[in-house]
């Protein structure tokens, strides 16, 4: 029997579950929209979640999270201020056509610099219903976000545009004209690790990556794997300051093991959460609504 649907709903992906009366998972669906190709269609969101999980509408609550709560989403929801936690987030649910959205939460909000994050709080939540301990939260992406957690609180978080600048470097910049594809470079990531960790103004030592190139001393199917390691080695490097406790990565496998290794390179340890942490989140949060 379905007792609750939830949905992870971003800006480039979608993944739902149909959820049992413990939480346990009955099915998922991974190959729906994300908001920008589910807002563009003619039915717009209501029918992208009709032609993805239609056969289970109105059999039981659905909450989704994410960037479908986002100016660019179904419905924009108000941030949430820190400190927060399942609770504080069951209590802002919106519910909007038939679906209970989780709101997002915003760091500082009246300071110079405001941050802020919509899904990525989910994910922490479902980490810490498991049993997870707080400390230091990585959650890698275009925007890698850093979190802490406390008492079974988000209490401090800060975003860093890594992937986005990655690919702009990649794709636009004098970097990518060397690139050529390859099967992937342990090493010449690891080497741009030690590169990222280094003193000094980031953007002088981004050109690295092509300078090595021209003298031959990096191949150009490890630029790329170079460049990638040098970025997110200067943000670990940064981020991993007073970090204390543990440091737990949440995140797709192949993108949450780079930044293992990063951490390992600086001579740190940091754990890979187990997949799953978005839907035991949502669960958590709608049984905390008395949702499921």
């Amino acid at each position: 029997m379905t007792a609750l649907i939830g949905i992870d709903w971003g800006t480039t992906s979608f993944r739902a579950w149909r959820m049992g009366q413990g939480g346990e998972v009955l099915e998922t669906v991974s190959d729906g929209p994300g908001i920008l190709a589910a807002g563009a269609l003619a039915g717009g969101f209501r029918q992208a979640l009709t032609d993805t999980i239609g056969g289970y509408l109105g059999t039981a609550p659905v909450i989704a999270s994410g960037m479908i709560t986002s100016r660019n989403g179904w419905v924009e929801t108000p941030y949430l201020p820190l400190p927060l936690d399942a609770a504080a987030l069951a209590g802002s649910l919106t519910l909007h056509e038939g679906v209970h959205f989780v709101t997002g939460a915003v760091s500082d909000p009246d300071g110079p610099a405001p941050d802020v994050m919509r899904g990525e709080e989910t994910e922490i939540i479902g980490h810490l219903a498991g049993g997870g301990t707080g400390g230091l939260f990585v959650l890698p992406g275009t925007h890698s976000k850093w979190a802490r957690a406390q008492g079974g609180k988000l209490v401090a978080f800060r975003t860093v545009m890594t992937g986005e600048v990655f690919g702009a470097l990649r794709d636009h910049t004098i970097l990518g004209r060397l690139m050529q594809p390859g099967p992937g470079s342990e090493d010449a990531f690891r080497r741009g690790v030690e590169s990222g960790r280094q003193g000094g103004a980031l953007l002088g030592r981004i050109f690295s990556a092509r300078t090595l190139a021209l003298m031959d001393r990096l191949a150009p199917d490890q630029i790329a794997d170079y460049l990638s390691g040098l970025l997110i080695g200067d943000e670990v490097a940064q981020g991993a300051r007073n970090a204390g406790g543990s440091v737990t990565i949440i995140g797709r496998g192949d993108l949450a093991a780079r930044y293992q290794s990063a951490f390992e390179v600086l001579g740190m340890a940091a754990q890979i959460a187990p997949p799953g942490m978005a839907q035991r989140g949502l669960w958590e949060i709608a049984r905390m609504r008395g949702l499921a």
